[in-house]
């Protein structure tokens, strides 16, 4: 006998997973790479660069160039006014690659975080959808025993097979949707997706969000973070792009040539050597550049963008957050409902049973209920339950969203995991 394996994981090794392993995240660190190198490069230009070369050559009559057995060369900048802005420039875009960096995690956890307890709310739903499946047929058979009997019309047993295949229809939905969900865990964390469960112990307590978010909470989202030191470091750099006029530059370099001694340089220079040398500073003070003035101006409405666009995202964050903060409450309310019509489902069950068994023992005192009344009140309470599951889905979903806006989420998604008692 062929036995299918499941893997079950916890929402935190998920989240770690996808946090090692997501496109996104490698992309992000690519991006830290890249301008840690760039910081690196705006300060290494004060280290001396070395070239090592020969130029070999004959040479008849007049000797052009200079033909020479090896040559070596140095240079570096001494001084400018703009290279200090420089520097600061790539030290605020390190910062910014990293606190986007950040965002990407946060944003990640929440993909990873969503579709895990999505992929959880269905296994509940379609075990919930089994069991209404049994009660779904067992009302078609008695609706055909009844319309048989001459009890119900042909409406009735019509109305118990659309009922069954309404729940067909809801339980494929609902595996396609859990298998869209493992795909989608599956790409984010390299686990394979067949077979993959859910360990609903693993997802920790709902957050309580008791007080609005402040200022403060809104403005330490790492994107927002972000967005303003990306218009910092665009600043700077129009700061460095502006000092490049009409103010002088140092530089130093230092080369030495080993000229051949098969060529004819003795013959037209007086005192002719073969080892030569010289190192000095250059000092250049540009008097007029028109490109150079209209690369300041462009790197001065480059950083006015910037801060433009990180005042809109904070604007769109603090939007988002107030949205979502008045969502939770009405999500909240309308969870209720639906747990209370789901508990109300449950008790209309035992009721019903317990009149139907009254009625099989003779006891029943009131109406009586029949096997119909029975699979019905299963068939209702098994759809309330699902509407409940519906609604805690909503809340969560929404919960998540709040706290990835806040910066919360990695904190929440292992808390279960700092809770837990050690062994």
């Amino acid at each position: 006998m062929a036995a299918s394996a499941h893997a079950q994981v916890s929402l935190s090794s998920v989240v770690d997973l996808a946090l090692r392993n997501s496109t996104q995240i490698r992309i992000a660190q690519a991006n830290v790479q890249h301008a840690a190198a760039g910081l690196s490069e705006s300060k290494d230009v004060y280290l001396p660069s070395f070239v090592l070369g020969s130029s070999l050559g004959y040479s008849y009559g007049f000797p052009v160039g200079q033909p020479s057995v090896y040559n070596l060369a140095a240079q570096s900048l001494l001084y400018s006014f703009s290279q200090p802005d420089y520097i600061r420039s790539a030290r605020a875009a390190l910062e910014s690659a990293q606190l986007s960096l950040k965002d990407d995690q946060e944003q990640v956890a929440l993909d990873t975080a969503t579709a895990y307890i999505q992929l959880d709310n269905d296994l509940q739903q379609l075990q919930a959808l089994d069991q209404e499946k049994q009660f779904s047929e067992s009302l078609v058979s008695i609706e055909q025993q009844r319309v048989e009997a001459g009890v119900d019309g042909r409406t009735e047993l019509t109305r118990a097979e659309l009922t069954s295949a309404q729940v067909d229809q809801k339980h494929l939905h609902l595996e396609d949707d859990a298998e869209e969900m493992r795909q989608k865990i599956s790409h984010l964390t390299g686990i394979p997706a067949t077979g993959l469960t859910t360990d609903r112990a693993s997802v920790p307590a709902e957050p309580n969000f008791t007080d609005a978010p402040t200022d403060g909470q809104i403005t330490s989202n790492s994107g927002i973070r972000a967005a303003y030191e990306n218009a910092k470091s665009k600043t700077l750099l129009s700061f460095g792009d502006e000092k490049q006029n009409y103010r002088p530059q140092f530089g130093f370099g230092l080369e030495y040539n080993r000229y051949a001694e098969f060529n004819n340089y003795n013959e037209y220079y007086l005192r002719f050597q073969h080892n030569n040398f010289d190192v000095g500073v250059q000092i250049t003070f540009p008097i007029f550049d028109a490109s150079r003035r209209a690369k300041a101006r462009e790197s001065a409405a480059e950083a006015t963008r910037a801060h433009v666009e990180a005042d809109q995202a904070k604007q769109k964050v603090s939007e988002q957050v107030l949205v979502l903060n008045h969502a939770i409450r009405e999500l909240k309310v309308q969870r209720r409902v639906a747990q209370l019509q789901s508990d109300l489902a449950q008790e209309q069950l035992a009721t019903t049973e317990a009149q139907l068994q009254g009625t099989n023992t003779g006891t029943g005192g009131g109406q009586q209920v029949t096997p119909k009344d029975a699979a019905l009140a299963h068939i209702d309470e098994r759809e309330r339950y699902q509407g409940a599951l519906d609604a805690q889905m909503q809340l969560i979903h929404s919960e998540l969203s709040l706290m990835r806006s806040l910066g919360e989420l990695e904190n929440w998604v292992h808390s279960a995991t700092q809770a837990s008692p050690q062994p």
